[in-house]
Order: C-alpha cells, then sequence, then structure tokens
C-alpha cells in the first residue's frame, strides 16, 4: 500500500480540507488554477485562430509562393515573364505543391458619374483557385474565366461597391494608367467582403486576357506565377528550394525569375504576426506565477493547519521525505480539480464562440468581424501537462517547511 497516497486521499476526500482556516485559501488556490488554465488555453486558442484568420486572407490575395520577373519593380504596374507548359509541367509535379496558377495585375481608377476610386485589377485565368473569394462572397457569383464571353465581368470588394454607389449587376469605366490611356467598361458579377481593409480597398478580380490586350502581351506572357503549397510550416524552406531552382532558368525572351514567399511580399504583416506569439508566452507566463503562487499560499496554510497530525506521524516514525510526499499528492489532488474547471470553464467559451460568434470585433481594427477560436488538440493537452508540472514543482519548495516542524511541539500545537 501507498502509505502517502492513503494519508493523502484521507485528509483530501475526508473533509480534512474544508476547516474553518483552510477552506477558503483552498478554494481561492482551486480558483487561481482553474482561472489561470482557462486563461492561457482562450489566450492560445484565439492567438492561433486569428494567426490563421490574417494568414489565410493574406494568402488569399497573394498566394503562397510568387515566381515574377526579376526586373520587375514593386508596383502593380509588372513586367511580364513567358511561361510555357514546360515549367508549369516541373512547378505541377512537385510533390510540396498543391496548387499552380498564372496572374497579371495592372493598376486603374473606377469612374461612375459622381466619384472614382484608384484600384488595381487582378486578371487570373481558367486555372485560378476561387475556394478563397467564394467563402467571402456577398452577392453573386465568382467569374467563369473559361467563358469567353465574360471577359469583361469582375468581382470588386463591398467596400468599393458602397463607397461608388454600385451594386450588382451595375456596368462602370476602368480607366488603365498607359500610354495612351485606355478605358474598358466592366460588368459587377459579384461582390466581396474579407474585412481585410488594405485588400478590400484596391483589389478587383477579372479576367486575365482583358490584361493582356491592354498590355499588348503574347497568350504566354503573365505578371507571375503563384504557388500554394501543402504545409505552410515549410514554407521558409520550399521558397528557398524555390529560389534555386529558378535562379538559372530564363524563358523565351531571356528574362530572369524571382521566386518569393508571402513572406517576403508582406513583411509587416508577419512580422506583426509575430510579434502577438511574444504577448502569449507573457499571459501564460503571467497565469503560471499568478496560479503558483496561490497554491503556493494555500499549501502554506494546509501545513500550518495539520502540524498536530505531522507531529505525530513523525512521532510514529514517519520521515520528513514521506510527510512531504503526503502534502504533495494533496497539492496534486486540488491542481487536477483546479485544471478541471478550468478546461470546463475555457473550452465552454471556444465552442460557445465557436459556433455562435457572440464575441465581435471591429474589421476596420482587427481585420476580422468577430474573435476566431481555433482549437488545437495538442496545444491544449500541452498547457495542461506543462500547468500541472510547473504548479506541482512550486509546491515543492514549501513543502520542506515540514523538515522545520517539531514532533514535541508540534503534539501540544492547536
Amino acid at each position: 500500500m501507498n502509505f502517502e497516497l492513503f494519508i493523502a486521499k484521507r485528509i483530501h476526500f475526508s473533509g480534512g480540507e474544508k476547516k474553518k482556516v483552510s477552506s477558503p485559501a483552498i478554494k481561492i488556490a482551486t480558483a487561481g488554477i482553474a482561472l489561470g488554465l482557462a486563461a492561457m488555453i482562450l489566450s492560445v486558442c484565439i492567438v492561433i485562430g486569428f494567426k490563421q484568420e490574417i494568414r489565410n486572407k493574406v494568402v488569399g490575395f497573394s498566394s503562397h509562393i510568387q515566381i515574377t520577373n526579376y526586373d520587375g519593380n514593386t508596383s502593380y504596374e509588372t513586367h511580364p515573364i513567358c511561361v510555357n507548359d514546360t515549367i508549369l509541367r516541373f512547378l505541377k509535379e512537385m510533390d510540396e505543391i498543391k496548387h499552380v496558377e498564372l496572374y497579371a495585375t495592372k493598376p486603374g481608377i473606377i469612374k461612375t458619374d459622381t466619384d472614382f476610386q484608384g484600384i488595381v485589377m487582378k486578371g487570373v485565368d481558367r486555372d485560378y483557385d476561387w475556394s478563397f473569394f467564394q467563402q467571402h462572397m456577398l452577392e453573386g457569383n465568382v467569374l467563369n474565366v473559361s467563358d469567353s464571353t465574360s471577359n469583361n465581368k469582375i468581382i470588386i470588394s463591398k467596400y468599393i461597391a458602397d463607397k461608388l454607389n454600385l451594386k450588382l449587376g451595375d456596368s462602370f469605366l476602368v480607366y488603365f494608367i498607359q500610354d495612351p490611356p485606355k478605358a474598358r467598361k466592366m460588368i459587377i458579377n459579384g461582390i466581396y467582403s474579407t474585412d481585410f481593409s488594405d485588400y478590400d480597398k484596391i483589389f478587383i478580380i477579372g479576367n486575365l486576357s482583358v490584361i493582356r490586350r491592354l498590355n499588348g502581351w503574347e497568350k504566354d506572357q503573365v505578371s507571375g506565377i503563384e504557388l500554394y503549397v501543402k504545409d505552410f510550416d515549410k514554407l521558409d524552406d520550399i521558397a528557398m528550394d524555390m529560389y534555386f531552382d529558378m535562379a538559372s532558368y530564363r524563358d523565351r525572351e531571356g528574362n530572369a525569375f524571382m521566386t518569393r514567399s508571402v513572406k517576403n511580399i508582406v513583411p509587416a504583416i508577419f512580422s506583426w504576426l509575430n510579434v502577438i506569439d511574444m504577448n502569449v508566452w507573457i499571459i501564460i507566463i503571467l497565469m503560471l506565477a499568478v496560479s503558483g503562487f496561490t497554491m503556493i499560499s494555500g499549501l502554506l496554510i494546509l501545513i500550518l493547519e495539520r502540524t498536530n497530525m505531522i507531529g505525530i506521524l513523525k512521532a510514529m516514525g514517519a520521515k520528513n521525505v514521506s510527510i512531504r510526499k503526503v502534502f504533495l499528492y494533496v497539492s496534486s489532488f486540488l491542481i487536477l480539480k483546479g485544471m478541471f474547471w478550468g478546461n470546463l470553464i475555457a473550452l465552454s467559451i471556444c465552442f460557445i464562440q465557436k459556433y455562435c460568434g457572440i464575441l465581435k470585433l471591429d474589421p476596420a481594427t482587427y481585420y476580422i468581424s468577430e474573435v476566431p477560436i481555433h482549437l488545437n488538440v495538442w496545444y491544449i493537452l500541452l498547457l495542461n501537462l506543462g500547468a500541472f508540472l510547473v504548479s506541482l514543482l512550486m509546491m515543492v519548495g514549501p513543502s520542506y517547511l515540514i523538515a522545520r516542524i517539531s514532533p514535541a511541539k508540534s503534539i501540544r500545537f492547536e
């Protein structure tokens, strides 16, 4: 029989912790563990959800990796590259690549009878993956690029539509900046909203062939190639390998290719997302500290209250190590109890928010309309394991107080 575990169970489950002095302290310590763990789980789930939402929106407009003209500038008026079937086949056959598509961009100005708005038209081909925009469509549909009769159809953001007082099915002129300037009549086939204002303010999506004709490009000329990888965690390695694979390649006009990942295209956003990780670590450390100190105070009060029992056990021959184990077992029971309630609170809030979206955010500030939640079982299990081990280790120090208790004096202690 485990002597220490038996005594700990008698103390914890037989009402030993419900004495007048220790009961409030024990309840506070348990509540501290519960609230601390709940805060940690919520922080991790919200931050992971937020990072995924923002990352998905940036990738939805830019893809994971872009291959463009090495001589190109950072504007949306790009120098073309010539793409043949050989290079497309090479990219599509790579194990790490999930999808390959062609695109072109061209800046312009939408002009209505009463207002105007600067935009960037992104032209896409029949191989374009519409899943991102399908998730964010408010009205109408995405484009059927393979239909030659829909060349003048586009989808625009709700921000642009509201600003220019446009609605589904309306037509307008887009003036493209070139020498000489050219205008094209466009018809709204769909209206989307991603709540990511940096992109919603400028992007309209149309047919790649329109930009080719405006620029006088050949059928194989595009602004670039967009690649989607299967595993985002390997993006940096894949982009680096792709960079060296494409560095020696030249198209039929002698253009060199530049390969960049989305992290290099919009570094400010991903730097901002990385800073958020630091905030989560600060919250976790603070919550562990608060929970640990509440447990320390509870254990000290419990030891003080059980001084008489400690003296009797020592008089009967129990060693300090055994008595310390008793109180560490009691502490583990309290920690597990607090963790149970902490998980229950956190997961209840997470599921309610994930499926009901009660907590709202200002899209103009946070780029999303409600608090995002991403439930990762492994992260939650690691948080529970880490919280238990750290809390229990913090109990080891106070348990050494038992060695200073004298049996002769403690037996008379009231």
